[in-house]
């Protein structure tokens, strides 16, 4: 028995760039030892155990293992046989990385180092993973990635150069497409969701609805008119929107602000009611009478007849875009969303609180000599 086994291992023989099968026996310090069932034991130098920088062999290999290895050469005259794993994983690598590019498939992959502009893992070869590719954020330090697992895409593959690059964010962009997608057909047109603002712009703010941004026109910012969208909000802010269009095709999604909120005309006629006197702004000037701003969404008609005392052609007259005026309410139709307003009757009453007062001063000092027609003729005419 023992004469038929030397004659197979006489018959076994290896040859440089062989790839042959052996058996960890022994882990030194800068290689290991295996058994190829040869007349003498191979030899893998730390160098030839993997594609990275290796430290320890007893991190890449473990005694007992069974491993594929190809022969760089053969020193008969040590007895020996130098082996190299790393050549063997790297032929098999570029096969299946290419089968990765090509079928754009995700992989885990262990982080096994940390460099200068991102992340190096061994998928055969040396893998690296950009600063830029790691995250869809952006990370200030990598130092906790180190033994990591990520899952990854090859995005771009030259054998040639020895170049292999991966990508984690590609993984987490088809993930957050996804959930974009579910999200978006999620939404519907009417609905009222919070969300917070984003990015703003001179159109209009993006909102963003916890995964996807809608964008709110600045026509729909607030019910009175906007000029810049920071004036109702700022980046970071929490708002309540309404859904006005959804195109899930397109990935677009429309949103009103103002729309969220109580109509500028809600509660008016508890807030002005007739006979009040109320400072507001001239917006509006036509051939009939004065527009004011009430408040902002807000406006009441004066109408030419009640903005003087005296006659006018029109109200160009004595009244100009932006001027600051009291009025008198009339009448509020909040379900009509209309208020009539009078800036004459504010006039009149006060003319009249004078008269009142000079009536009073005179029966307390008698005999001043001057009239209420030399005081307030023209108001009388007017009557």
């Amino acid at each position: 028995m023992v004469e038929e086994m030397k004659d197979m291992t006489e018959v076994f023989t290896v040859q440089q760039g062989d790839i042959v099968k052996g058996t960890i026996t022994k882990i030194e310090d800068g290689q290991a030892v295996v058994d190829l069932g040869y007349k003498y034991d191979g030899v893998i130098p730390i160098g030839e155990l993997s594609s990275l920088r290796v430290d320890n062999a007893a991190d890449v290999v473990a005694v007992g293992e069974e491993i594929e290895l190809k022969v760089l050469r053969i020193n008969d005259d040590e007895g020996k046989i130098i082996l190299s794993k790393k050549a063997v994983d790297s032929a098999k690598a570029w096969d299946v990385l290419q089968q990765h590019l090509d079928n754009n498939d995700a992989f885990d992959v262990k982080i096994a180092d940390i460099v200068k502009g991102g992340l190096v893992a061994d998928v055969g070869v040396r893998g690296f993973i950009p600063a830029s590719l790691v995250e869809r954020h952006f990370v200030e330090d990598f130092g906790d990635y180190k033994g990591r697992t990520l899952r990854v895409k090859v995005v771009e593959l030259n054998k040639n150069d020895n170049k292999v690059i991966l990508s984690h964010r590609a993984v987490l962009d088809v993930e957050a497409e996804k959930q974009k997608q579910e999200l978006i057909h999620s939404i519907q047109s009417g609905e009222v969701r919070s969300g917070t603002v984003r990015r703003i712009t001179d159109f209009g703010v993006f909102v963003d609805l916890g995964g996807v941004d809608g964008l709110v026109h600045i026509s729909e910012m607030a019910w009175h008119r906007v000029e810049n969208p920071a004036e109702v909000v700022q980046e970071g802010d929490q708002v309540k929107v309404k859904v006005l269009k959804v195109v899930p095709e397109q990935g677009r999604i429309s949103l009103s602000i103002k729309e969220a909120a109580p109509g500028p005309w809600s509660g008016v006629s508890a807030k002005f009611k007739t006979g009040d006197v109320v400072t507001g702004i001239v917006k509006r000037l036509v051939s009939f009478g004065a527009f004011v701003e009430l408040q902002p969404g807000v406006e009441g008609l004066v109408h030419i007849s009640q903005i003087s005392n005296k006659h006018i052609a029109s109200p160009q007259e004595v009244l100009e875009v932006g001027q600051e005026v009291k009025v008198k309410v009339l009448d509020v139709n909040e379900g009509e969303k209309r208020v009539s307003l009078s800036i004459r009757e504010v006039e009149g009453d006060s003319r009249r609180q004078e008269v009142d007062k000079y009536v009073e001063k005179q029966q307390t000092n008698q005999g001043t000599g001057v009239t209420l027609g030399d005081m307030f003729g023209d108001l009388f005419k007017n009557q």
